[in-house]
């Protein structure tokens, strides 16, 4: 079965998918390695391990799009990824869902900011009008190429005009094609089921680091009907804590013996790439090379 394909069997199932982020290929490796059916890849986590900058928007599709192709490639579970606002006007969202799409990406989701995007968490936030933003999802619609890739719509109406605004987005949203509809900063108990009373289709919830504490327990979620819980962005910072954790103990102690508990071992570290099988292919292509040439006459000869 194909990502997308199984992607889509995911997010309409009725148990509660959790979808960890990945901010890199080897955090999508661990992710896979863990036991997760798939994962996401938002512009928070990608501009923190990139840049070192926040999600002001400053990244743009090509950087984004060679970002998700390394992570899509590390796994062969779906990745969800952050196609921010289409990177543009209609044209270039056609170029970025079908280099998304080229990615491996099993689904995206596209926003109703204007361009630049910036985290829905951080102030500053601004939004399209609702005709904009629907030309920008009908474009993304008609780029795929597969008809199984999964193209979500996402709104940040929610904290600049209420959850009247939000609910009435995603249902148009839903009305013009979209997979799913996500209104952006809805994360308290009875906000998520009014949208899941009046919004078709299935519902992600988003516990990200960025916004604090969550208010509603994995439970609560689960027997609200929430189909998946994204968390952008935990990854990140417990790769940045633990970074720092080292580097500070390198600096106290002029050695790493106060965090060895927390590195991972180097025969784990090396099944995770795959090294050995990285060798065994090496040794395949030798003998099958030596196995040719084995009794020829020296062609320098």
């Amino acid at each position: 079965m194909s990502t997308r394909k199984a992607w889509r069997e995911l997010i309409t199932r009725p148990a509660l998918t959790l979808l960890p982020g990945a901010y890199d290929a080897l955090s999508a490796r661990l992710i896979e390695v863990h036991g997760f059916e798939a994962l996401i890849a938002g512009g928070y986590a990608a501009l923190g391990s990139m840049m070192a900058a926040p999600d002001h928007g400053q990244s743009n599709m090509r950087d984004m799009a060679d970002h998700y192709a390394r992570i899509c490639a590390a796994v062969s579970i779906p990745v969800f990824v952050d196609a921010d606002t289409g990177f543009g006007g209609v044209h270039n969202i056609t170029r970025a869902v079908r280099a998304l799409e080229a990615a491996g990406a099993a689904a995206i989701f596209i926003g109703d900011q204007v361009f630049p995007n910036r985290c829905g968490y951080l102030p500053g936030k601004e939004i399209v009008a609702a005709e904009t933003m629907l030309a920008r999802l009908y474009a993304a619609l008609d780029a795929r190429t597969d008809p199984d890739l999964f193209i979500a719509a996402r709104t940040d109406t929610f904290a600049i005009e209420g959850l009247d605004a939000a609910i009435e987005r995603c249902q148009t949203f839903m009305e013009a094609g979209a997979d799913l509809a996500i209104p952006q900063g809805v994360d308290e108990f009875d906000a998520i089921k009014r949208v899941l009373a009046e919004v078709p289709g299935s519902h992600i919830a988003n516990q990200s680091h960025a916004a604090g504490k969550p208010k509603v327990t994995l439970d609560q979620l689960e027997e609200l009907g929430v189909t998946a819980v994204i968390f952008p962005s935990a990854l990140l910072f417990a790769a940045a804590g633990g970074v720092v954790r080292a580097l500070q103990s390198l600096k106290r102690d002029r050695s790493f013996n106060g965090v060895a508990g927390e590195l991972m071992s180097l025969d784990d570290y090396y099944e995770t790439v795959g090294l050995k099988a990285m060798l065994e292919k090496e040794r395949r292509y030798d003998a099958r090379a030596a196995s040719l040439v084995k009794g020829k006459p020296d062609a320098a000869a």
